[in-house]
């Protein structure tokens, strides 16, 4: 109906973020092509690429046949008659070794608006200097890791328009090391919330990575109570399956509006296979709350 505030651009990013560090493996967005591929929105250039004296990127040359290839004598051609075939293969393996290469590091965008970013940011030096951090406390314990990780991302400021992408590292690294379970990336945006601007960017350091400490804590206290809320609701719901066939919908839909924050008529449709009537019922019967307080377009959960 109107166009999106610049909040909900931000949390959108976020929220797609997320989505992609969770459908990878547990080490994907620490990794070299992770953290490039995740930075490419900051156009950050990926470390070993080579650049010219006006900073272009050169690209890797491309082999087009091998020394065989440059004999003229016909005879060589006919005493190995798979010569240009394998000459062929080699020259497409090359070309795209080249595709992949460029693939995973980003280029530098030269077209940016100087009245949004800074030309004399340099982002693939801060994300350098972070990834040096880094290595150096790589044998800590995973809260330290953490703490010291999201620390230097703030004060390096890698990043001009995504600050938020340190703290989904961070709650990578804090997977990685095992404190929490592989498929889960824990909130720290609302831990830190809970927690005073003036600890946050404090200018002593022991201050600031205590603030990081108690959001950590925060962050896994609402983690808890939602995750006991969920259960409770999840009871309370199942006392209506009671006296049903095998055959109801019911179940179906307990689990998606567990999975899901909001739910609507057509993703009940296509999750249960039912009719949008149909579906409608089945909301009506499970008592949902409906969220949007409309008469069309409407969203139920359980908040």
């Amino acid at each position: 109906m109107r166009a999106p505030s610049h909040e909900l651009t931000i949390a959108a990013d976020v929220l797609k973020t997320r989505r992609r560090i969770a459908a990878h493996s547990v080490g994907w967005a620490l990794s070299a092509s992770g953290i490039n591929s995740l930075c490419r929105g900051g156009a950050v250039e990926g470390a070993g690429a080579s650049e010219g004296e006006g900073g272009e990127q050169i690209a890797s040359p491309i082999v087009v046949g091998t020394a065989e290839d440059d004999s003229d004598d016909p005879g060589d051609h006919d005493a190995n008659p798979l010569a240009g075939e394998l000459a062929a293969i080699d020259a497409l393996l090359a070309r795209s070794e080249t595709v992949i290469a460029a693939a995973n590091a980003p280029s530098r965008r030269k077209d940016r608006d100087p009245l949004l970013y800074e030309s004399d940011w340099d982002e693939a030096a801060r994300l350098d200097e972070w990834r040096a951090v880094l290595s150096e406390v790589e044998g800590l314990p995973p809260i330290l890791q953490a703490m010291l990780a999201l620390d230097a991302w703030n004060a390096l400021a890698v990043l001009q328009h995504a600050p938020w992408l340190g703290r989904l590292l961070c709650a990578t690294i804090l997977s990685q090391g095992g404190i929490t379970t592989a498929g889960h990336l824990i909130a720290v945006n609302l831990g830190l919330k809970t927690i005073s601007v003036e600890r946050r960017r404090h200018p002593d350091r022991n201050t600031r990575l205590s603030a990081i400490l108690h959001g950590f804590g925060a962050a896994a206290e609402q983690g808890l109570k939602e995750h006991d809320r969920l259960t409770l609701a999840r009871t309370v719901m199942e006392r209506r399956l009671i006296g049903r066939r095998a055959s109801s919908k019911l179940p179906g839909l307990i689990d998606l509006v567990i999975a899901r924050p909001l739910v609507s008529a057509d993703m009940v449709a296509a999750t249960l296979e039912v009719t949008p009537q149909a579906a409608l019922r089945i909301v009506r019967e499970l008592g949902l709350r409906e969220m949007t307080g409309r008469g069309r377009y409407r969203a139920w959960g359980i908040l």
